[in-house]
């Protein structure tokens, strides 16, 4: 008997609006509990620097350090992490840094100008980052990969300083993610984790460098520090739990759909995987694959908790109702497993990440195949991107006017200014205004 019983809609009923609102429905809300921690945390890292963050990472992390110089990794310690690896996993994080690198140089936005027929030059300054700060997780799991994605794209936007903090609870390191971190080119490493880590990278301790900008992903007590520090600092994102939907015709193979709905299905037990489709007999065939692969996860009481809770099947008439459906929904991740991806693709407005046909799974976008794994979640795709270059360079204006058309633009302003009864701006814009003689 089968021990995964996903929601069954249906596109075409008339409360289907309703079904999908209550299946999308979710708030990451941190409770009282945590909230009051968090502060907590912050306030110390603020007040005390080194002296609250070393008492922190004592005592979540269990370990026993003395001084707040032995919480960062000398240069040698990263560079020998590439020892501490076999070939095997060398050679992937290398191939998949170099594709990564080579997506991602595309993105790269570079100053531009131009000059108005009255001669004022106007254009646009980019300018990279100075300082950013990377929280890699380090408890349940390790992600080498999210180094990866996180620190590329800023080496390659010109950051002059990356910041990696990652815990290691009872002082065990992970050697991949060390690894990644040397590959990438992080500039600085701390064994720190949680909301202390995140309190030290936006206010600085006497040995954390206070950081720009912070990306990366965490648990609640990491997401909630975040949201408490912004505007301090600017972040990547509030990321929810990860998101897959799969719009198949009917004709993979059941045994790939069925793997990659429990691809995001074993990050968490808020996961959430969904299959939109046209075909009841394809669809019975998927859920047949569910049941005979699940017993073969290692994850499989994570993925059964995720395919029970958030899960779903979605049947549709036509594959353009799935187009609407994928719009609605707005995914994290959306695999077009049809015949034809590229005559949908068009009509695809809201996904963070797109897999065209059958042959491209979401496990080689989370790894290597080039474009960032970091990813809205949670509907916020329908405004915002992954994470890229774009998100480490800044745009600075640049206005320069000759005395002519300061004359000329003067004059607009000041009527403008008065307008708005700020006669300061009006006065300042007039004194450029040349008599006329």
């Amino acid at each position: 008997m089968s021990t995964i019983t996903m929601k069954y809609l249906n596109a075409s009923d008339t409360d289907f609006e309703e079904k999908l609102e209550r299946l999308l429905a979710w708030e990451m809300v941190s409770d009282t509990e945590v909230v009051a921690t968090v502060d907590e945390i912050i306030a110390a890292v603020k007040n005390d620097g080194d002296t609250a963050l070393l008492e922190y990472t004592n005592r979540f992390d269990r370990m026993q350090v003395e001084k707040a110089s032995s919480l960062e990794m000398t240069p040698e310690q990263i560079v020998q992490s590439l020892d501490a690896i076999s070939a095997e996993q060398r050679q992937a994080l290398e191939k998949a840094a170099a594709r990564i690198s080579r997506f991602h140089e595309h993105q790269k936005q570079e100053s531009w100008s131009y000059t108005e027929a009255d001669g004022t030059v106007l254009g646009q300054q980019v300018t990279p980052l100075e300082k950013v700060g990377v929280y890699v997780p380090g408890g349940k799991a390790a992600y080498p990969s999210t180094v990866l994605m996180d620190v590329i794209p800023a080496k390659i936007a010109g950051v002059d300083e990356i910041v990696m903090t990652s815990p290691t609870p009872d002082g065990k390191i992970n050697p991949l993610v060390l690894a990644a971190a040397a590959i990438a080119g992080v500039d600085r490493v701390f064994t720190v984790g949680g909301a202390q880590a995140i309190a030290a990278l936006a206010y600085g301790t006497e040995s954390v460098p206070k950081v720009d900008k912070i990306v990366g992903p965490g648990n609640i007590f990491v997401a909630t520090a975040k949201r408490s520090v912004f505007g301090l600092v600017g972040l990547d994102m509030i990321a929810g739990p990860s998101e897959i939907l799969v719009v198949c015709d009917g004709l993979t193979n059941p045994d790939w759909v069925a793997m990659d709905l429990f691809s995001q299905a074993e990050h968490d037990e808020h996961a959430q995987s969904i299959l939109v489709c046209p075909d009841d007999e394809y669809i019975q065939q998927v859920l047949q694959s569910i049941d005979k692969l699940l017993p073969t996860l290692e994850r499989r009481e994570i993925v059964t908790a995720s395919l029970n809770a958030r899960a779903a099947i979605i049947k549709v008439k036509d594959l353009a109702q799935a187009v609407d459906v994928c719009n609605r929904i707005a995914p994290e991740h959306l695999e077009l497993s049809v015949e034809n991806p590229d005559a949908l693709l068009p009509s695809i407005r809201h996904a963070g990440a797109i897999f065209m046909g059958r042959y491209t799974s979401e496990a080689l976008g989370d790894y290597c195949a080039g474009p960032n794994h970091v990813l809205p979640t949670s509907g916020t795709v329908k405004f915002s991107s992954p994470l890229g270059v774009y998100d480490f360079q800044k745009r600075s204006s640049v206005i320069h006017c000759t005395a002519e058309s300061a004359s000329e633009l003067g004059k607009v302003a000041s009527v403008l200014a008065r307008g708005e009864s700020l006669t300061a701006h009006a006065r300042a814009a007039e004194y450029r205004i040349k008599e006329r003689g």
